[in-house]
């Protein structure tokens, strides 16, 4: 099917905005169907699964046709959950809120109906409700349909299932003839089909029927990740599996460039593809992905279809995908031609929910991992090392090289040991964390620089008469040792010098990152600080 983009749709733009800052690139297959049929104001009968966006398919449209003048309901979405009720009613504010004057409420059993009548006493232009509960407002008269134009079956089977057709069919009798009756629903049974044909005129049919993709040869995982630490989690799990050639999915085109920004940043050989972007420098990026000069692929869903790469060894779900389908086509990058791969996913909250549609499509588990500490990436790049030592004492030939080893034991005071530490030290690219029973936590002990638990006080030899602020300290420190700005601590300066803190557990690597740094053009000299 031919790719539709939201903007393609005729929608009014204040709509296209909060579509684009939920995340949404191009519409789903149930979208792109429905939002054109709806929008003209024809019943439809919809066929799709959960997971499809069919929420998005319906909202949308109805959205557009809202009259915010008129304080009275215009809408009237049933569902058979209240859980579902309270979701449907969280992603139509989502996708209205650059709409003025534009009032959603879920009514649902279980909360005190009392409170939910002086919300409705506000003038509500669209309601989301289980059958139950709205019939309760119909017969107290808290909820007017005089003046509905549309009604909405979401996931009519389910309700017909909870016993609630006598309730719907009750409460579309309260509704106008002259209405648009929408109904989605995963099966199409016999019960279906007579309300369509007893409260529908003329119906168009949408069918979606998603595919049924392996995903066998895949290694899946979640992590429980906030928002702010998502950046984080994801440069220690590169260091740690260190994959061959990795993307990484955001949903939107501005998190593409935000992370491949902070990847560059902190190191890493990143770059971003998305829509936005010009063919020829679209295809730069590939070239360059393909010729491995660049690591790590950050791309949403609409720019990364069609690639074809054999290599990829590990995908990441920066943001989780809104349709399962996406993200069935998203881990099918890596895992091909045989080999497995891996791919990690970063949820919070009611993600995990979402997490679990997706498992049921895909038929396939997906395991819950703790998130690796420093000390484990730093046992596991030592352990990949010593993989690789073992593999050339095996293999070649070191005849040359042990003597030369002799040779300068016998004329110095260094030990085999000692070399072969200064060695791996040196392979491990001066890694601050040494191995887990090597005395990581005792190498790096700072005293007491007078901070706070978990920080390290940091001297720097400039101030305020260098005409340097705060936020250019701040700047450098981020900068230049890759660590987010938010984790760095108090800032105190002075005429000619400044102390700043930093998270313990970065200290090295801002002292290492900062050596030969300027600020303001001015040559610095960082060092831990004497206690307060």
């Amino acid at each position: 099917m031919e790719t539709i983009r939201f903007d393609d749709l005729g929608l009014m733009p204040q709509i296209l905005r909060g579509i684009e800052e939920m995340g949404f690139e191009e519409a789903t297959p149930i979208q792109a169907q429905a939002i054109p049929v709806v929008m003209e104001g024809r019943d439809v009968i919809g066929q799709a699964q959960t997971g499809t966006g069919k929420t998005a398919a319906f909202g949308i449209p109805m959205l557009q046709r809202i009259d915010t003048s008129i304080k009275k309901t215009q809408a009237l979405i049933l569902s058979p959950t209240r859980e579902l009720a309270i979701q449907v009613a969280e992603e139509l504010r989502n996708l209205s809120r650059f709409m003025h004057g534009v009032k959603i409420l879920p009514v649902y059993g279980g909360q005190d109906i009392s409170k939910q009548i002086r919300s409705l006493k506000g003038g509500i232009q669209v309601i989301v409700g289980t059958p139950g509960r709205v019939m309760d407002h119909l017969r107290r008269r808290t909820i007017r349909c005089e003046d509905v134009r549309l009604v909405v079956l979401d996931e009519a089977d389910e309700m017909l299932n909870m016993g609630f057709r006598e309730d719907i069919e009750t409460i579309l009798e309260y509704v106008p003839e002259e209405r648009q009756t929408v109904l989605f629903s995963a099966t199409m049974p016999k019960p279906i089909l007579e309300i369509t044909r007893k409260y529908q005129t003329d119906a168009v049919t949408i069918k979606v029927v998603k595919k049924e993709l392996t995903v066998s040869n895949i290694e899946q995982y979640y992590f429980d990740v906030k928002r702010k630490d998502k950046v984080e989690v994801l440069t220690r799990l590169l260091d740690y599996y260190n994959p061959k050639g990795s993307i990484v999915f955001c949903n939107t085109k501005r998190m593409v460039d935000e992370l491949s920004h902070e990847l560059t940043l902190r190191g890493y050989f990143a770059e971003g593809l998305h829509g936005d972007m010009k063919q020829a420098q679209r295809d730069r990026v590939m070239a360059n992905f393909r010729k491995g000069k660049t690591d790590i692929l950050i791309a949403t869903d609409v720019a990364a279809r069609g690639l074809d790469i054999d290599y990829v060894e590990a995908v990441f779900n920066y943001d989780i995908p809104q349709d399962d389908e996406y993200y069935v086509h998203r881990i099918g990058r890596t895992g091909r031609a045989g080999r497995t791969g891996k791919a990690f996913s970063f949820v919070k909250g009611k993600e995990v929910y979402k997490l679990k549609d997706i498992m049921r499509y895909c038929k396939t588990k997906i395991f819950a991992q703790p998130i690796p500490s420093s000390e484990d990436v730093a046992q596991m790049r030592a352990e990949k090392v010593m993989d690789k030592i073992a593999s050339i004492i095996e293999e070649e030939d070191l005849h040359d090289m042990i003597n030369f080893i002799e040779k300068q034991i016998n004329e110095s005071d260094y030990t085999a040991m000692d070399i072969a530490a200064a060695f791996l030290k040196q392979s491990l690219g001066g890694l601050e964390t040494a191995p887990e029973g090597y005395g990581a936590n005792d190498r790096y002990d700072y005293g007491n620089t007078g901070a706070e638990d978990g920080m390290v006080r940091l001297f720097i030899n400039i101030g305020k008469k260098q005409k340097v602020r705060p936020g250019d300290i701040l700047g450098a420190v981020a900068g230049e040792s890759g660590m987010k700005g938010e984790l760095v601590g108090t800032i105190d300066m002075y005429d000619k010098f400044t102390f700043v803190e930093v998270p313990k557990e970065y200290a090295s690597k801002v002292l290492s990152a900062m050596k030969n740094a300027q600020i303001k053009g001015n040559k610095i000299n960082i060092e831990p600080a004497n206690s307060k």
